[in-house]
């Protein structure tokens, strides 16, 4: 559940991405709609999904990385992110904050059991803080400062 996933985060003094950092990440610099482009074909050498997947989670970083050398973040399972899910507000903005409150929290990447229009880079879906699946996971992100060399 996303609850369980911010008490591990807690734990390992790291928190999860926001839906913007998430998005940045997987970007990895590429302007596309997956982290390699925009070539549908090449998903299969980059994530887990409905067609290749055969109907489970794989390990992690079995498949390419991105740019920045990031594993799964197509695919896979479903990334829980910090942000309530919402409307985004109107125009453009740099590193964007998500909504106040709300009764879903943010999902990215796809997942195995997905097809590959669930698992670009730019889309989310949403979820209760509470549901737990077989497809959903997450990873954290440092916060600057923290960890066993500043302990």
């Amino acid at each position: 559940s996303w609850h369980d996933a911010i008490a591990f985060a807690k734990w390992a003094d790291a928190r999860l991405p926001t839906v913007a950092q998430w998005e940045y990440a997987c970007r990895a610099g590429s302007k596309g709609d997956y982290c390699f482009g925009n070539d549908e074909k090449k998903l299969g050498d980059y994530a887990w999904y409905g067609d290749n997947s055969n109907g489970q989670t794989q390990p992690v970083g079995a498949k390419l990385a991105n740019n920045w050398g990031l594993h799964d973040m197509h695919g896979n399972v479903w990334e829980w992110c910090q942000d309530w899910y919402g409307d985004y507000e109107a125009g453009l903005s740099v590193d964007p904050a998500g909504r106040e409150e709300g009764s879903n929290r943010v999902l990215r990447g796809g997942s195995w059991d997905y097809s590959p229009g669930f698992c670009r880079s730019a889309y989310r879906g949403g979820d209760s803080p509470s549901s737990r699946s077989f497809n959903l996971g997450f990873r954290v992100a440092a916060v600057p400062g923290t960890g066993p060399g500043n302990k």
